[in-house]
């Protein structure tokens, strides 16, 4: 049956399956981009973790002798051992480095990296090892899909992708559907003609899953290849705009066989799901119904939805005549056809509108409550960690250092105070007290904010504010939000306590307290790059009195921060000189983390228009599947379509009608996804505007009104298009034929 029907059709009618084609090559590509972007995010995951922690798999952090090793290096399984040294250093209580201490460490690699845990606890069972010496690589162990046996929460990666990929297959068939349902419905006589003279219903089933593999071979190994092209193509977009970035390493496009054999295998499965569903259904057909050609029943459909549709055909023939009232009937009875595209389509640019605006938002309060906020309070900002106060000898070192106007070096602590009434000040007694403002009472403490200044800067900062030059005490923020007067982007303060106490109380923990001297009231902070609580009292004080405090109060924070403010006007590349010679003042004795303020803007909106980029891209593809859609069913029901219309022009309508009607098609489908997807994002972003209190004209000043409209006059003259083509080859034919072979219906 295949080489006396379906060959001899497929050679002689190459332009049938020229929409199935393109449907299968579409299908593959996406399949295969998503396959490669998957694989390729993993390797540069698993890449960025061995660069910046090392590649073992277990260390053991306890000295081993040489039989150990050779035990654990001899183990089945173990592919190597190697021992490596880590250097700690050791500082005096002047800040200097005393020394330097090497601890032993044994790295161990295995040749299973799903053995890990089984091996290392046989490891462990057998040379006695203490299990908190013993320590995993979990992180990147979670990235080969290894996890602690014992750990009742593992990583849903896999899994996770595994239902994003099959969702996209299913998505994906039901667009190629549209083109096997629109190739398979104009068949519909032969086939059943073929049925009528014996044919089985499996008989003709195969005959069409033949076709369909005959036809998509070829499209799905290009889809496969451009897939991967797709992605070498977006990585290297990615290293263009992510290339300033400090501490990144670049992609590298990475092309691994399993990856599109699995990209192949989930487009063949694909166009199966797809060439299956209407293949079944046509086989399922009754003679007399094939060769009258009713391929498809009209579902029943309830009375509620029957008269919405009614009132739509009713309100475009009222508005756009008669022409109106046939578009309305025809986009009904393609409304199976066209379901996936509309999706798609409204899917698209509620996404990309949706994506613009919420980025545009997240930009405006990034820059005013981060940037311009704090933009004269840092310039280079050097984090060490796991390192106190009292441990850090070149602060005078970095004052000195060229181009440095000030520096700050401090330290965090937290703690909680008792307030009692009396203290209260009478502004916030006549808001109702501190619990009216918070849901806290006075009786459980008040938490408190300290930072630890170094006494010189603790000075500078004492006459700034007009404090007496000592660091016997500590300086109070006397202030607290009024959230009853005022929102959060535009905070008013009022007093928090009065001024006419000497000593501040802390708990210490146990219900005891600790005294500390009050130096000074103050509502003026200290240039810093911090964020102080709404309903905190907050304390700075210098690091000599903190000296005499740290026994007894707990909470302070492991790492110190170094604030330093360059030159006026200072550009990235002076900056970038500070940071570096900061930064290298400490990091021979201690572990720092350094940024400065310039660079991480430009950061900040380079990694933005990355984002936006990619996202953007994303919203365009899925438009692609829903434009792909309308083409294919633009195309493929011409033929059904030139009998609709010989049918018009048998009873009077001439072409302008014709035109005017595919016109009105044409505006309904290019415009629902618009408006929809207006309906929605407009009042969502309105929604996300008020709740962060945010000024509308601020936010229109910068809307993104441009690119919105740009990406729906593409989805409206891309719709136009098709129906422009479709109209061109469909009224452009002779509309008399059909009608001389319309005995049946």
């Amino acid at each position: 049956m295949w080489k006396a029907y379906s060959e001899s059709y497929l050679r002689q009618n190459r332009t049938a399956g020229l929409s199935i084609m393109a449907a299968a090559l579409g299908a593959a590509f996406f399949l295969s981009l998503l396959c490669s972007l998957f694989y390729n995010l993993w390797a540069y995951d698993v890449e960025a973790i061995k660069l910046d922690e090392g590649s073992w798999h277990v260390r053991v952090e306890a000295p081993l002798s040489q039989e150990e090793l050779d035990l654990i290096r001899n183990f089945a399984g173990v592919e190597s051992a190697e021992v490596s040294t880590e250097r700690s250093a050791e500082i005096s209580t002047d800040g200097t480095e005393a020394g330097t201490d090497d601890e032993e460490v044994t790295e161990i690699w295995f040749a299973d990296v799903g053995e890990t845990y089984r091996q290392m606890a046989l490891i462990c069972q057998k040379l006695r090892l203490d299990p908190e010496d013993v320590v995993y690589h979990e992180l990147l162990l979670s990235r080969y899909l290894v996890t602690d046996p014992e750990d009742p929460n593992p990583p849903l990666l896999l899994p996770f992708f595994a239902v994003v990929l099959m969702a996209l297959c299913v998505s994906l068939a039901l667009v190629i559907r549209t083109a096997f349902e629109i190739s398979m419905q104009a068949r519909v006589r032969q086939f059943g003609i073929l049925s009528s003279i014996g044919a089985s219903p499996g008989q003709i089933r195969l005959c069409l899953l033949q076709e369909a593999a005959a036809l998509c071979v070829l499209p799905v190994l290009g889809g496969v290849l451009l897939g991967g092209a797709g992605c070498a193509g977006i990585l290297a977009a990615v290293n263009r705009f992510a290339a300033d970035v400090p501490g990144r390493h670049r992609a590298i496009f990475h092309c691994h066989p399993i990856v599109f054999a699995v990209a192949f295998g989930a487009a063949a499965l694909t166009v199966l799901l797809a060439s299956q569903i209407p293949a079944g259904r046509l086989a399922r057909l009754t003679p007399l119904e094939a060769v009258r050609g009713q391929a498809y029943r009209e579902p029943r459909r309830m009375g509620g939805l029957r008269r919405i549709r009614g009132l739509g055909t009713a309100v475009l023939s009222r508005m756009l005549g008669i022409e109106g009232e046939l578009a309305g009937s025809a986009l009904r009875l393609q409304r199976r056809a066209l379901r996936i595209s509309r999706i798609s389509l409204t899917l698209s640019f509620l996404g990309f509108t949706s994506m613009l605006c919420f980025f545009a938002l997240a930009g405006i309060s990034t820059r005013y409550t981060y940037f311009e906020r704090y933009q004269d309070a840092w310039d280079v900002m050097v984090i060490v960690r796991d390192a106190d106060l009292k441990e850090i000898g070149a602060v005078s070192q970095i004052r000195q250092l060229p181009g440095v106007r000030s520096s700050v070096c401090y330290q965090k602590a937290e703690g909680s105070i008792p307030l009692d009434e009396s203290w209260i000040s009478e502004e916030l007694k006549a808001l109702g007290g501190y619990s009216a403002l918070t849901d806290k009472t006075e009786a459980s403490g008040i938490p408190s904010q300290i930072f630890i200044l170094d006494d010189e800067s603790f000075l500078e900062y004492c006459q700034q504010i007009g404090a007496p030059a000592e660091t016997s005490g500590a300086v109070l923020l006397n202030r607290i939000w009024d959230s009853t007067g005022s929102s959060f982007r535009h905070r008013e303060y009022i007093p928090l306590m009065k001024q006419d106490r000497d000593t501040l109380s802390m708990y210490t923990g146990e219900g005891e307290t600790a005294q500390i001297p009050v130096l000074f009231y103050t509502e003026e902070t200290p240039l810093l790059r911090e964020e102080y609580e709404d309903y905190a009292l907050v304390q700075f004080m210098p690091l000599s009195l903190w000296e005499t405090l740290e026994t007894q109060v707990s909470g302070v924070e492991k790492d110190t921060y170094v604030r330093i403010l360059g030159p006026e006007k200072a550009d990235v590349e002076t900056l970038d000189e500070i940071e570096q010679e900061a930064a290298g003042l400490l990091a021979s004795s201690f572990r720092v983390e350094s940024e400065n303020r310039i660079e991480e803007r430009m950061v900040n909106d380079q990694m933005l228009l990355g984002a936006r980029t990619i996202l953007g891209a994303l919203c365009v593809l899925l438009g692609v599947i829903g434009l792909a859609g309308i083409f294919t069913n633009t195309f493929g029901f011409l033929r059904q379509r030139r009998r609709e219309f010989a049918r018009y022009l048998s009873v009077g309508m001439d072409l302008s009608g014709m035109k005017k009607m595919l016109c009105i098609e044409a505006a309904i489908v290019a415009g629902r996804p618009v408006f929809l997807g207006l309906l929605i994002t407009v009042p969502v972003t309105a929604f996300m505007v008020s709740a962060s209190q945010l000024e509308t004209g601020v936010f229109l000043e910068e809307a993104p009104f441009l690119p919105v409209a740009i990406y729906a006059l593409a989805i409206i003259l891309s719709v136009a298009l098709a129906y422009w083509l479709g109209a061109r080859r469909l009224l452009g034919s002779d509309l008399s034929g059909p009608l001389k072979d319309d005995t049946l219906n």
